[in-house]
């Protein structure tokens, strides 16, 4: 009975809860394993790395017009342009009787940065340093928060703009979304300032942390008596909340 209601769509803790907990799980196996390989300096991800590092960085340093493209991407698509988005937004959507909604908004994009700070604190890892620096950053490398703060900040502010966006038109903005976010993580790859598996570690943690706090604003729609609604449908629908 019990395993019957979690799978029941209209249940609460129904079936999208379960696939949002059970995807949580896959992202937190690889991540681990991955802080693991970095923490054991392992020898296969460390060759990895440096072979990527060494290949992008001798492009980059004989290509300035491609190294100011990719500071250009890595700016536009920090983390300080998601926070600042997200309180845009979450304003807005306050004014417009979805205070919850809001609230999980700064909670997501903010909670994500605070997350970053805190894992790179706990790791320690140090930068990368290629034979030719085209750029420096001063905190710790892993996981990059850019990488971090652009899936995060990309898929929250998609998740709350697909309800008022045709039916027809969301699959081309969720892969345009997807595009922007590997565009930020290829920057912070291309400037030197991160290796692969910074980046990898990011988008991993990035989206557990995107997936649980989606989890709990489905299960308190539940708690509401609302219906549930596919990832790609967004968080809630146009209608304000009800008190």
């Amino acid at each position: 009975m019990e395993l019957r209601t979690r799978l029941d769509p209209d249940a609460r803790g129904g079936l999208r809860l379960t696939i949002a907990a059970i995807a949580v799980l896959v992202l937190a196996v690889p991540f681990t394993l991955l802080l693991l390989a970095v923490l054991d300096h392992a020898g296969v991800v460390q060759r990895l790395d440096l072979r990527l590092e060494l290949s992008l960085n001798g492009y980059a340093y004989r290509h300035t017009t491609w190294v100011s493209m990719l500071r250009a991407v890595s700016l536009v698509g920090g983390p300080g342009t998601f926070e600042v988005l997200g309180v845009l937004v979450a304003g807005r959507l306050a004014l417009t009787r979805r205070p919850r909604l809001a609230a999980w908004l700064v909670v997501t994009v903010f909670g994500g940065g605070l997350l970053s700070t805190l894992v790179k604190g706990a790791v320690g890892r140090h930068r990368p340093l290629p034979p030719h620096p085209v750029a420096h950053a001063v905190s710790a490398s892993f996981p990059s928060g850019h990488a971090l703060g652009a899936l995060v900040g990309v898929g929250a502010l998609l998740l709350v703009a697909l309800p008022a966006v045709r039916a027809s038109l969301r699959p081309l903005l969720i892969v345009l979304g997807v595009l922007a976010v590997l565009l930020v993580g290829f920057s912070r790859l291309g400037l030197g300032v991160h290796y692969l598996t910074d980046v990898v570690g990011g988008y991993l943690l990035g989206a557990g942390w995107l997936a649980a706090t989606t989890a709990a604003f489905a299960a308190w729609r539940r708690d509401r008596g609302e219906p549930a609604r596919d990832v790609t449908d967004g968080l809630q629908p146009a209608a304000p909340e009800r008190a």
